[in-house]
């Protein structure tokens, strides 16, 4: 018996070869640097929302530029991996490393108004 679900091993899959396909297949120039982060899979696993981070470069600009991809990358994938079904895919946008930023930045302002009032 495996440790987690069908649907988790599938998304780590698909996370990195979306990734390797971005990176090797994806030509576009005004496509900056993005990583991506996680894959959700439905419990189906007919659909997957693939989230990114976008380093440099429009967020928007970047999606469009991935959405166009879609059925080259579906396309890379049943050649990579053997599955019933080839997920149909979603980009969005990863909102936790900002997240993450706000927190580190307001327990910086927090530790620097307690160290001011000692």
């Amino acid at each position: 018996m495996h440790p987690y679900k069908r649907s988790q091993r599938l998304g780590i899959l698909l996370r990195e070869e979306i990734a390797d396909i971005v990176m090797r297949k994806v030509k576009d120039p005004r496509l900056g640097f993005i990583t991506v982060t996680d894959v959700e899979m439905s419990e189906d696993l007919k659909a997957a929302k693939v989230y990114i981070s976008v380093y440099e470069g429009d967020r928007d600009l970047t999606l469009d530029i991935l959405n166009s991809a879609k059925g080259l990358m579906r396309s890379e994938i049943s050649k990579r991996i053997r599955v019933k079904f080839i997920p149909a895919i979603e980009f969005r946008i990863d909102k936790s490393i900002e997240h993450g930023d706000r927190i580190d930045m307001l327990l910086k302002k927090i530790r620097e108004s307690r160290d001011s009032g000692e």
